[in-house]
């Protein structure tokens, strides 16, 4: 895993990504923007609502599993990835009280998320932002790009997500749908 990253995604007027929808799946819905750029670093001058997170180690992965996802994931900024989602997500507190092999059990022995994720890879790119240590609104923001022919299967790996046990805790989540021409 490279070094930690902080990326902004600063919602406005302008930005390489379209923002086509938002919609509040859980909890308040966010005020609506135009455009996204998303930067590597800090970015407090944006005249528009910002998102911050970190890259970070996986968390809740075994060895097994990450040389997994290593061999299918695909990366980012892919030419023919012109659609791309941002779902920011909140846990509720009764999960950060669980211990980490507690939420690893829901989230992976139960709910199957790293199973569930290698199943549309490689052609559904992502990278996962931690936000919780930052002090923000979200514990994670969850990127997504995808080329226009895996938007049902984008949708399908969502709805399946949304699904399982772990989605029992989320009291915050919106689903952010991007386009780049």
């Amino acid at each position: 895993m490279p070094r930690p990253s902080l990326f902004s995604f600063c919602f406005g007027p302008v930005g390489k990504w379209r923002v086509a929808s938002m919609q509040a799946v859980v909890g308040p819905a966010l005020p609506p923007a135009e455009r996204l750029a998303v930067r590597e670093g800090a970015f407090g001058d944006h005249a528009g609502l910002v998102l911050r997170g970190v890259t970070s180690n996986a968390r809740y992965s075994k060895r097994s599993e990450l040389d997994a996802l290593a061999a299918k994931q695909e990366g980012l900024g892919r030419l023919g990835a012109t659609c791309a989602a941002l779902i920011p997500i909140r846990k509720s507190e009764a999960w950060w009280a669980l211990a980490q092999d507690e939420r690893r059990a829901i989230m992976e022995e139960r709910s199957r998320h790293i199973a569930i994720g290698l199943e549309y890879l490689p052609g559904v790119a992502r990278r996962l932002h931690h936000c919780r240590e930052l002090g923000e609104a979200f514990d994670f923001l969850t990127w997504f790009e995808y080329p226009p022919e895996h938007a049902e299967a984008f949708d399908d790996l969502v709805r399946r997500l949304r699904a399982t046990e772990e989605w029992a805790h989320v009291e915050h989540e919106v689903d952010i749908r991007l386009s780049r021409a």
